[in-house]
């Protein structure tokens, strides 16, 4: 990468970095300035005090549940694509399935959380690794799907007039074609992924679990403890969109647009 484009990179993040600072320093000051409770919202100093104090059992805890929610979302991506391949393949099969999935999409999670839990045991984590499946399954198959059948019709042709089969055609330019689609559900999986994980926690669990940790300080009035467990779960959903996104500069690195960006 140039120089020029770290310079680059640098003021993209700049906007997000000072919108940040500034909404924690605001934060700071209108709670001292109006003496809020803790109870209703807990200066920041006061939640990076409780998580450095807490840091060994809140990270024991966000490990646990991150394990919960990358297990569901390999099992709710890997479904979705499975699922959105064989909707390509066999169009019939994906107007004959499609509305299920758009009902079941439609149901609240916190409706399958307690199902869930009397299916797979209230302590067993595969229970919340299928409620973060849930979650996953349908932005993964809905992009996929759509990356597999927007394919330009002249590269299919052309495909076809090499004698290419359905496989080859699916190999070497749906497929490929489909990725930043892909991506592009893979990464709002890796959000909802910890959330899926964190709303069956709440629900029951063991107490090691990062939900249940964060329900129980709350429960008992320990609102710093449950504030830092959120902070936790959220740089957990950060650093894990990060990964996927670099995943997909890796996977995407062909595509015309993203070299072109890269070399600027």
């Amino acid at each position: 990468m140039t120089a020029a484009a770290v310079q680059r990179r640098v003021f993209d993040w700049a906007p997000a970095l000072l919108v940040f600072v500034l909404g924690i320093v605001l934060w700071q000051a209108l709670v001292v300035a109006f003496d809020v409770q803790d109870f209703l919202l807990p200066k920041p100093t006061e939640i990076a005090r409780t998580f450095w104090d807490e840091r060994r059992s809140l990270w024991h805890a966000g490990i646990y549940t991150f394990k919960e929610a990358l297990g569901g979302f390999a099992l709710g991506s890997s479904l979705g694509i499975l699922s959105a391949l064989l909707f390509a393949n066999f169009r019939w099969l994906g107007t004959a399935f499609m509305p299920f999935a758009v009902a079941a999409n439609a149901i609240p999670i916190i409706a399958f959380a307690p199902i869930f839990n009397d299916w797979f045991g209230l302590l067993n984590p595969f229970s919340k690794m299928a409620i973060a499946a849930v979650l996953c399954f349908f932005p993964v198959l809905i992009n996929t799907l759509r990356g597999l059948t927007s394919v330009d019709p002249r590269a299919i042709e052309l495909m076809r007039s090499y004698a290419a089969g359905q496989v080859s055609i699916f190999r070497r330019v749906r497929i490929p074609a489909s990725l930043p689609h892909l991506f592009a559900g893979l990464k709002i999986a890796s959000v909802l992924s910890m959330i899926g994980a964190i709303v069956g926690e709440y629900f029951g669990g063991p107490t090691t679990a990062l939900g249940v940790t964060i329900l129980n300080a709350s429960a008992y009035s320990n609102f710093t403890v449950a504030w830092a467990g959120i902070v936790l779960a959220s740089a957990f959903g950060i650093l894990f969109y990060g990964a996927v996104a670099l995943a997909e500069r890796f996977a995407t690195s062909w595509d015309p647009s993203r070299r072109a960006f890269q070399t600027e």
